[in-house]
């Protein structure tokens, strides 16, 4: 028995002997190459949207049986309660709002970035878990209750934090994180509005500005991965539903070039109260849930004349596609759902504008069509079709975004006859919006912390160059401004670096510090133990943010006599949160400069 278990033993090691150059060949091959490792993680973010979704679901139902004791959409619900209840609901989902906010934060302290494009902009892909979980728990109960805001937000937000909860665990670096929390978006996106592509879209236009092969299939992955999660045999195959119309003739185009100035006008007039109301809120000294607990009562009592205002306005829009209404109920619909919009969103309330700027844009086309007809002008068109081109041009004049309302509406509608005037009205709205309000509905808020997103370029190429987020690793440990020299001599000793970011106690940038420098204290004799990093740093050095192109940076790469150059929030606020390697970042550089340049062979 010992003798065959010795042959077995040798046979196994003259085997190995023999193979195990073709072992090492096929563990090269079976490895997952990055690109390959970014998919899985998408399928993983895509998998975890729409189970987010589906709970958000389960979760909108029962609060609506809990509050209303009934379940359904909110027009059905408006029928069989009674009008005191329509008010008293969203008043107190309002304030059950607001106190989850207001102590969830505070239970919280310091819930870090929070906002989707901030973190991908000015930051390194941590998006808090806990922060957006309390989001959620806000979100759902207003939206539940009737709150005039849209679910996309929630969803998008708590994938984004959850993937990139997933990439700190297992301790990826920023540019990684920042893909996962693009992902999220994506499929958060996908799977609450059923439009993989749209989500795609919106990810890598508006959160990542970047449409880059190694960027967008990972974007698509999730999207379509958390879209099929959430479909089923009872998901009705159109978000809305509209009549196909043929358009053959050119005397047909003009009066949607016409809806899209409206729509423009209109996008730009609703950004703008936008911002006034934020900035009047802002200046409030009311606590935040009287804010919220405020706007719900006084949406419910617009929805006592008017329940659409209700909630997102899903099932509104889809009655107003199918239905040519009395101008004068449009009007009101359309002012009444407009009002409570701009109430709740300027109140604070957790949540998104995408689909109640939908439903304003179906009511929007709607009218104007209404008024056509009226005229006895554009008889020959129907009403639903300006009602889908409306919610087309008003999505594209408040995101700035042609092609992803475009892409929107159709997977919305699943109708391709309505494309050509849909095209040439959204391009149309987004001139004029941009030419009356320079920022989107997303860009706004990052303006206001004084964050750029240049996301154009005139020069050929620009939307596959990388940024300095792309590259950007962990910061080289930083010493705090009261560090003791033996603490400064000790980190020396441990590290190949030869400079030391200082930061204050809020990790603020405020120098650096150069081993060389040192020399120059070593002499001060008894007031050697006295000596503290502020005493001997330099000025902060020209630092990166996360959103410069690497070409952008590259002369201040060259003058930079740093091997690891400071990567900070903002210019202002210049809060140390990475650094890039300057040897990667110019061998990425030329790598890219020498791929672009033709061969004279």
């Amino acid at each position: 028995m010992q003798d065959a278990w010795l042959r077995l033993v040798r046979g196994v090691r003259a085997y190995f002997r023999r193979h195990w150059k073709g072992a090492l060949l096929l563990r090269e091959k079976l490895r997952l190459n990055e690109e390959a490792l970014h998919l899985v993680l998408a399928g993983i973010i895509g998998v975890l949207g729409g189970a987010v979704s589906l709970a958000y679901q389960g979760c909108n139902q029962f609060i609506k049986w809990l509050a209303f004791g009934e379940r359904g959409n909110f027009l059905e619900i408006s029928q069989r309660v009674a009008p005191w209840k329509i008010v008293l609901v969203p008043t107190l989902g309002g304030l059950a709002a607001g106190l989850i906010i207001y102590f969830g934060l505070r239970l919280i302290r310091s819930p870090g970035l929070t906002n989707l494009l901030e973190v991908i902009v000015a930051g390194d892909g941590r998006l808090p878990v806990r922060g957006a979980m309390v989001s959620a728990a806000s979100s759902v109960v207003s939206i539940s209750t009737g709150a005039s805001i849209g679910r996309e937000g929630l969803i998008m937000q708590l994938v984004a934090a959850l993937a990139s909860k997933l990439g700190r665990m297992a301790q990826w670096p920023p540019y990684r994180l920042r893909l996962l929390v693009a992902c999220g978006a994506s499929a958060g996106l996908a799977a609450g509005c059923n439009a993989p592509v749209a989500g795609a879209v919106f990810a890598a236009q508006i959160v990542l500005g970047n449409f880059s092969m190694s960027h967008f299939a990972p974007l698509v992955f999730s999207s379509v991965v958390a879209t099929m999660v959430v479909r089923n045999p009872f998901t009705a195959p159109a978000w809305v539903e509209v009549p196909s119309f043929d358009f053959n003739k050119l005397s047909q185009l003009p009066w949607f070039v016409v809806l899209g100035l409206i729509a423009g006008c209109c996008g730009a007039s609703l950004l703008k109260i936008f911002q006034e109301s934020d900035r009047v809120t802002r200046g409030l000294r009311v606590p935040m849930y009287v804010r919220i607990m405020l706007a719900g009562m006084m949406v419910g009592g617009m929805a006592i004349y008017f329940p659409e205002v209700l909630g997102n306005g899903h099932e509104a829009t889809n009655e107003i596609l199918s239905r040519n209404f009395p101008l004068a109920f449009l009007a009101g619909m359309f002012a009444a759902k407009f009002v409570a919009t701009v109430i709740t969103v300027g109140s604070g309330t957790v949540g998104g504008v995408f689909t109640p700027t939908l439903f304003l844009g179906a009511a929007l086309g709607s009218l104007f069509a209404g008024s056509l007809h009226a005229l006895h002008l554009g008889t020959d068109l129907p009403q639903g079709a300006f009602a889908l081109v409306g919610m087309g041009g008003l999505l594209a004049a408040t995101t700035h975004s042609p092609l992803l309302a475009m892409i929107m509406i159709f997977e919305l509608s699943l109708n391709y006859s309505v494309m050509p005037p849909l095209m040439l009205s959204c391009v149309v709205a987004t001139l004029v919006s941009r030419s009356l309000h320079p920022e989107s509905v997303y860009t706004e808020p990052l303006r206001r912390k004084g964050l750029e997103l240049a996301r154009e370029s005139a020069r050929l190429g620009a939307a596959t160059e990388r940024k300095v987020g792309d590259v950007m690793r962990a910061p080289v440990e930083p010493l705090r401004d009261n560090a003791t020299l033996q603490q400064i001599s000790e980190r020396f000793l441990t590290i190949p670096n030869n400079f030391l970011p200082v930061v204050d106690e809020h990790g603020r940038l405020l120098g650096m510090l150069a081993l060389h420098d040192l020399k120059s204290v070593l002499n001060a004799g008894p007031e050697l133990g006295g000596i503290i990093a502020s005493d001997v740093m330099r000025p902060p050095p020209a630092c990166l943010t996360p959103g410069q192109r690497l070409s952008d940076v590259l002369p201040m790469l060259l003058a930079s006599e740093l091997r690891n150059v400071p990567v900070v929030d903002t210019l202002t606020e210049l809060k140390l949160i990475g650094a890039v390697s300057r040897s990667e970042a110019l061998g990425s550089l030329s790598e890219a400069i020498s791929a672009s340049v033709p061969s004279k062979e």
